[in-house]
Protein backbone atom coordinates (compact mmCIF):
# COMPACT_ATOMS: atom_id res chain seq x y z
CA UNK A 1 0.00 0.00 0.00
CA UNK A 2 1.70 3.34 -0.83
CA UNK A 3 0.77 6.35 2.07
CA UNK A 4 1.59 10.04 2.62
CA UNK A 5 3.93 10.62 5.23
CA UNK A 6 3.93 13.57 6.74
CA UNK A 7 5.48 17.17 5.73
CA UNK A 8 6.60 15.47 2.42
CA UNK A 9 5.55 15.46 -1.41
CA UNK A 10 6.42 12.21 -2.50
CA UNK A 11 5.04 9.18 -1.57
CA UNK A 12 6.32 6.16 0.06
CA UNK A 13 5.56 2.23 -0.72
CA UNK A 14 5.17 -0.41 1.97
CA UNK A 15 6.18 -4.04 0.58
CA UNK A 16 6.28 -6.55 3.54
CA UNK A 17 9.67 -5.13 5.96
CA UNK A 18 10.60 -2.73 3.33
CA UNK A 19 9.80 0.54 3.28
CA UNK A 20 10.47 2.50 -1.00
CA UNK A 21 10.50 5.70 -0.67
CA UNK A 22 10.57 7.91 -4.70
CA UNK A 23 12.52 10.72 -4.85
CA UNK A 24 11.44 13.61 -6.79
CA UNK A 25 13.17 14.42 -10.28
CA UNK A 26 15.24 17.14 -7.93
CA UNK A 27 16.44 16.74 -4.78
CA UNK A 28 17.78 19.76 -3.37
CA UNK A 29 17.57 21.70 -0.37
CA UNK A 30 13.49 21.89 -0.03
CA UNK A 31 13.19 18.24 -0.91
CA UNK A 32 16.11 17.20 0.95
CA UNK A 33 14.68 18.65 4.10
CA UNK A 34 11.24 16.80 3.73
CA UNK A 35 13.30 13.46 2.40
CA UNK A 36 15.20 13.48 5.79
CA UNK A 37 11.65 13.75 7.74
CA UNK A 38 10.49 11.09 6.13
CA UNK A 39 13.57 9.16 6.45
CA UNK A 40 13.30 10.20 10.82
CA UNK A 41 9.96 9.49 10.68
CA UNK A 42 9.90 5.85 9.21
CA UNK A 43 12.82 5.08 11.77
CA UNK A 44 11.17 6.16 14.91
CA UNK A 45 7.74 3.89 14.06
CA UNK A 46 6.94 1.37 16.92
CA UNK A 47 8.07 -1.55 14.23
CA UNK A 48 10.19 0.14 11.61
CA UNK A 49 11.17 -1.46 8.54
CA UNK A 50 14.03 -3.34 8.46
CA UNK A 51 14.90 -2.05 4.86
CA UNK A 52 14.50 1.49 3.60
CA UNK A 53 14.85 1.96 -0.18
CA UNK A 54 15.28 4.71 -1.87
CA UNK A 55 14.20 4.76 -5.84
CA UNK A 56 15.99 6.78 -7.76
CA UNK A 57 14.74 6.58 -11.13
CA UNK A 58 12.68 9.80 -11.40
CA UNK A 59 15.84 11.86 -10.30
CA UNK A 60 17.94 13.75 -12.97
CA UNK A 61 19.10 16.65 -10.42
CA UNK A 62 20.81 16.36 -6.78
CA UNK A 63 23.10 18.84 -5.22
CA UNK A 64 25.02 19.43 -1.82
CA UNK A 65 22.14 19.23 -0.36
CA UNK A 66 20.58 16.58 -1.22
CA UNK A 67 23.75 14.64 -0.57
CA UNK A 68 23.85 15.70 3.22
CA UNK A 69 20.00 14.10 3.65
CA UNK A 70 21.11 11.09 2.36
CA UNK A 71 24.16 11.13 4.36
CA UNK A 72 21.99 12.21 7.55
CA UNK A 73 19.64 9.61 6.58
CA UNK A 74 22.04 6.52 6.34
CA UNK A 75 23.76 7.96 9.61
CA UNK A 76 19.80 7.23 10.92
CA UNK A 77 19.09 3.96 9.68
CA UNK A 78 22.52 2.82 10.91
CA UNK A 79 21.99 3.83 14.37
CA UNK A 80 18.53 1.91 14.54
CA UNK A 81 19.84 -1.20 12.72
CA UNK A 82 17.98 -0.61 9.44
CA UNK A 83 19.32 -1.46 5.79
CA UNK A 84 19.67 1.28 3.48
CA UNK A 85 19.92 0.78 0.33
CA UNK A 86 19.56 3.25 -2.93
CA UNK A 87 18.14 1.89 -5.95
CA UNK A 88 17.55 2.31 -9.75
CA UNK A 89 20.38 4.69 -9.63
CA UNK A 90 20.98 6.41 -12.79
CA UNK A 91 24.39 7.89 -14.36
CA UNK A 92 23.40 11.47 -12.82
CA UNK A 93 22.75 10.75 -9.38
CA UNK A 94 26.03 8.36 -9.53
CA UNK A 95 28.29 10.89 -10.74
CA UNK A 96 27.13 12.44 -7.40
CA UNK A 97 28.62 9.60 -5.63
CA UNK A 98 31.03 9.03 -7.48
CA UNK A 99 32.76 12.62 -7.21
CA UNK A 100 32.49 12.64 -2.95
CA UNK A 101 33.56 8.95 -2.75
CA UNK A 102 30.15 7.96 -1.14
CA UNK A 103 29.44 5.47 -3.93
CA UNK A 104 31.72 3.35 -1.63
CA UNK A 105 29.95 3.77 1.24
CA UNK A 106 26.14 3.35 0.33
CA UNK A 107 24.59 -0.08 -1.03
CA UNK A 108 23.64 0.41 -4.27
CA UNK A 109 21.40 -1.15 -6.83
CA UNK A 110 21.76 -0.23 -10.44
CA UNK A 111 22.14 -1.20 -14.06
CA UNK A 112 25.85 -2.61 -14.15
CA UNK A 113 26.41 0.07 -17.61
CA UNK A 114 26.30 2.56 -14.81
CA UNK A 115 28.21 0.82 -12.44
CA UNK A 116 30.60 0.57 -15.06
CA UNK A 117 30.31 4.05 -16.83
CA UNK A 118 34.24 5.61 -16.77
CA UNK A 119 34.40 8.55 -14.43
CA UNK A 120 35.04 10.85 -17.12
CA UNK A 121 32.19 10.46 -18.84
CA UNK A 122 30.46 10.46 -15.36
CA UNK A 123 31.78 14.23 -14.73
CA UNK A 124 30.31 15.06 -17.47
CA UNK A 125 26.94 14.77 -15.83
CA UNK A 126 27.99 16.75 -12.82
CA UNK A 127 25.18 19.38 -11.81
CA UNK A 128 25.44 22.87 -11.93
CA UNK A 129 24.32 23.56 -8.67
CA UNK A 130 25.86 27.14 -9.26
CA UNK A 131 26.29 29.55 -12.06
CA UNK A 132 29.70 30.00 -11.25
CA UNK A 133 30.72 26.09 -11.27
CA UNK A 134 30.04 26.38 -15.32
CA UNK A 135 31.54 30.32 -15.43
CA UNK A 136 34.98 29.53 -17.79
CA UNK A 137 36.06 32.81 -17.17
CA UNK A 138 35.77 32.79 -13.54
CA UNK A 139 37.96 29.48 -14.25
CA UNK A 140 40.37 31.57 -16.47
CA UNK A 141 40.93 34.44 -13.72
CA UNK A 142 41.75 31.92 -11.19
CA UNK A 143 44.10 30.24 -13.34
CA UNK A 144 45.90 33.63 -14.13
CA UNK A 145 45.65 34.50 -10.35
CA UNK A 146 46.68 31.27 -8.83
CA UNK A 147 49.86 31.45 -11.58
CA UNK A 148 51.09 35.10 -10.22
CA UNK A 149 50.13 34.02 -6.85
CA UNK A 150 52.61 30.74 -7.13
CA UNK A 151 55.03 33.66 -8.57
CA UNK A 152 54.50 35.29 -5.56
CA UNK A 153 55.23 32.44 -3.25
CA UNK A 154 58.58 31.01 -4.61
CA UNK A 155 59.73 34.40 -4.00
CA UNK A 156 59.01 34.70 -0.37
CA UNK A 157 58.61 31.32 0.47
CA UNK A 158 62.78 31.10 1.39
CA UNK A 159 62.52 33.43 3.90
CA UNK A 160 59.25 32.68 5.19
CA UNK A 161 60.93 28.77 5.18
CA UNK A 162 63.63 30.04 7.49
CA UNK A 163 61.65 31.69 10.06
CA UNK A 164 59.35 29.24 10.79
CA UNK A 165 62.45 26.47 10.76
CA UNK A 166 64.32 29.12 13.59
CA UNK A 167 60.80 30.10 15.50
CA UNK A 168 59.38 26.24 15.51
CA UNK A 169 61.78 23.27 13.96
CA UNK A 170 59.77 20.90 12.06
CA UNK A 171 57.66 20.91 8.73
CA UNK A 172 57.59 24.26 6.91
CA UNK A 173 54.21 23.64 4.59
CA UNK A 174 50.98 22.70 7.15
CA UNK A 175 48.59 20.05 5.26
CA UNK A 176 45.07 19.16 6.16
CA UNK A 177 41.90 17.48 4.82
CA UNK A 178 39.37 20.39 3.81
CA UNK A 179 35.96 19.90 2.11
CA UNK A 180 35.26 21.66 -1.63
CA UNK A 181 32.56 21.07 -3.94
CA UNK A 182 29.92 19.25 -2.87
CA UNK A 183 31.71 17.64 -0.09
CA UNK A 184 34.81 16.20 -2.75
CA UNK A 185 37.86 15.78 0.25
CA UNK A 186 40.98 17.58 -0.94
CA UNK A 187 44.02 18.51 1.17
CA UNK A 188 44.84 21.75 1.49
CA UNK A 189 48.28 23.76 1.83
CA UNK A 190 49.46 26.37 4.25
CA UNK A 191 52.74 27.24 5.32
CA UNK A 192 53.16 26.05 9.13
CA UNK A 193 52.04 28.52 11.70
CA UNK A 194 51.21 26.11 14.53
CA UNK A 195 53.75 23.59 16.50
CA UNK A 196 54.29 20.54 15.17
CA UNK A 197 51.53 18.61 17.32
CA UNK A 198 48.82 20.97 17.03
CA UNK A 199 46.32 18.27 15.74
CA UNK A 200 47.19 16.28 18.98
CA UNK A 201 46.35 19.10 21.32
CA UNK A 202 43.45 20.56 19.78
CA UNK A 203 41.48 18.85 22.30
CA UNK A 204 43.38 21.15 24.87
CA UNK A 205 42.08 24.17 23.38
CA UNK A 206 39.13 25.94 24.23
CA UNK A 207 36.14 26.78 21.11
CA UNK A 208 35.40 30.18 21.16
CA UNK A 209 32.84 30.21 18.74
CA UNK A 210 29.11 28.54 18.31
CA UNK A 211 28.50 25.49 16.17
CA UNK A 212 30.38 23.09 13.34
CA UNK A 213 33.61 25.05 13.21
CA UNK A 214 36.87 25.56 15.24
CA UNK A 215 38.49 29.11 16.58
CA UNK A 216 40.30 30.79 19.49
CA UNK A 217 41.86 34.15 19.00
CA UNK A 218 45.01 33.07 21.36
CA UNK A 219 45.25 29.29 20.43
CA UNK A 220 48.81 28.52 22.37
CA UNK A 221 49.35 26.35 19.45
CA UNK A 222 50.31 29.41 16.96
CA UNK A 223 53.74 30.23 17.17
CA UNK A 224 55.14 33.54 16.75
CA UNK A 225 56.10 33.76 13.56
CA UNK A 226 52.68 31.52 13.15
CA UNK A 227 50.88 34.95 14.37
CA UNK A 228 52.68 37.22 12.02
CA UNK A 229 51.96 34.66 8.99
CA UNK A 230 48.04 34.41 10.17
CA UNK A 231 47.92 38.25 10.73
CA UNK A 232 49.20 39.14 6.78
CA UNK A 233 47.81 35.75 5.15
CA UNK A 234 51.48 34.78 4.03
CA UNK A 235 50.12 31.42 5.69
CA UNK A 236 47.42 30.91 2.43
CA UNK A 237 49.96 31.49 -0.07
CA UNK A 238 50.52 27.69 -0.87
CA UNK A 239 46.87 27.47 -1.58
CA UNK A 240 47.15 29.06 -4.98
CA UNK A 241 48.00 25.87 -5.56
CA UNK A 242 44.55 24.00 -4.96
CA UNK A 243 43.52 27.11 -7.18
CA UNK A 244 45.85 26.16 -10.00
CA UNK A 245 44.53 22.35 -9.58
CA UNK A 246 40.76 23.54 -9.74
CA UNK A 247 39.94 22.16 -5.95
CA UNK A 248 39.61 26.12 -4.95
CA UNK A 249 38.80 29.40 -6.24
CA UNK A 250 40.31 32.44 -5.65
CA UNK A 251 36.85 33.68 -4.68
CA UNK A 252 34.19 31.55 -2.78
CA UNK A 253 33.03 29.93 0.44
CA UNK A 254 35.19 28.75 3.29
CA UNK A 255 36.47 25.69 2.80
CA UNK A 256 35.00 24.09 5.83
CA UNK A 257 37.17 20.36 7.82
CA UNK A 258 35.02 16.89 7.37
CA UNK A 259 34.22 17.00 11.14
CA UNK A 260 32.72 19.87 10.63
CA UNK A 261 30.75 18.34 7.64
CA UNK A 262 29.77 15.80 9.98
CA UNK A 263 27.77 18.34 12.47
CA UNK A 264 26.02 19.93 8.94
CA UNK A 265 22.12 19.79 8.94
CA UNK A 266 20.70 19.13 5.74
CA UNK A 267 20.03 22.93 4.76
CA UNK A 268 23.70 23.82 6.03
CA UNK A 269 25.16 21.76 3.22
CA UNK A 270 23.97 24.52 0.41
CA UNK A 271 27.37 25.84 1.31
CA UNK A 272 29.01 22.95 -0.34
CA UNK A 273 27.42 24.38 -3.77
CA UNK A 274 30.10 26.69 -4.60
CA UNK A 275 33.89 25.78 -5.10
CA UNK A 276 35.79 26.95 -1.54
CA UNK A 277 37.26 30.15 -1.87
CA UNK A 278 41.11 31.72 -1.12
CA UNK A 279 38.90 34.48 -0.20
CA UNK A 280 34.94 35.95 -0.07
CA UNK A 281 32.75 37.46 2.39
CA UNK A 282 33.99 35.56 5.27
CA UNK A 283 37.45 37.13 4.71
CA UNK A 284 36.11 40.92 3.84
CA UNK A 285 33.27 40.95 6.30
CA UNK A 286 33.89 38.10 8.65
CA UNK A 287 37.32 37.62 9.69
CA UNK A 288 37.80 37.64 13.21
CA UNK A 289 34.75 39.06 14.07
CA UNK A 290 32.48 35.83 13.09
CA UNK A 291 31.81 33.80 16.28
CA UNK A 292 28.96 31.53 15.13
CA UNK A 293 28.16 29.04 12.63
CA UNK A 294 25.63 30.81 11.52
CA UNK A 295 27.23 33.75 10.62
CA UNK A 296 29.13 31.54 8.64
CA UNK A 297 26.33 30.10 6.81
CA UNK A 298 24.75 33.37 6.05
CA UNK A 299 28.21 35.10 4.57
CA UNK A 300 28.44 32.04 2.31
CA UNK A 301 24.79 32.09 1.15
CA UNK A 302 25.03 35.67 0.94
CA UNK A 303 27.70 35.44 -1.34
CA UNK A 304 26.13 32.36 -3.63
CA UNK A 305 23.12 34.94 -3.98
CA UNK A 306 25.23 38.13 -5.32
CA UNK A 307 28.20 36.09 -6.88
CA UNK A 308 29.15 37.58 -10.39
CA UNK A 309 32.60 38.69 -12.40
CA UNK A 310 32.66 41.72 -11.03
CA UNK A 311 31.73 40.63 -7.57
CA UNK A 312 34.56 38.53 -7.15
CA UNK A 313 36.79 41.25 -8.25
CA UNK A 314 35.34 43.51 -5.84
CA UNK A 315 35.65 41.25 -3.12
CA UNK A 316 39.58 40.30 -4.24
CA UNK A 317 40.43 44.19 -4.00
CA UNK A 318 38.17 44.23 -0.76
CA UNK A 319 40.83 41.34 0.94
CA UNK A 320 43.75 43.24 -0.12
CA UNK A 321 42.40 46.63 1.77
CA UNK A 322 41.70 43.95 4.45
CA UNK A 323 44.83 42.71 4.76
CA UNK A 324 47.02 46.08 4.93
CA UNK A 325 44.39 47.13 7.90
CA UNK A 326 46.76 46.29 11.15
CA UNK A 327 43.33 45.88 13.11
CA UNK A 328 42.13 42.81 10.84
CA UNK A 329 42.90 39.38 12.06
CA UNK A 330 43.27 36.13 10.69
CA UNK A 331 40.25 33.29 9.60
Amino acid sequence: MTTPSPQVNFPVTFLQDQAIINTPSRLSVLEAVAFQQTCQSLTQKDIPPQKIIIDFQNTIFMDSSGLGALVSSLKMTQDKGIGFILSNVNSKVMAVLSLTELDRVFEIQTASNVLTTPLRQLEEQLPTTHPSIRSWMKRFIDIIGSVIGLGITVVLSIPIAIAITIDNPGPIFFQQTRCGWMGKRFQIWKFRSMCVDAEAKKSQVKNQVQGAFFKNDNDPRITTVGRFLRRTSLDELPQFWNVLKGEMSLVGTRPPTPDEVERYEVPEWQRLDVKPGMTGEWQVNGRSTVRSFEDVIRLDLQYQKNWSLLYDLQLIFKTIAVLFNKNSGAV
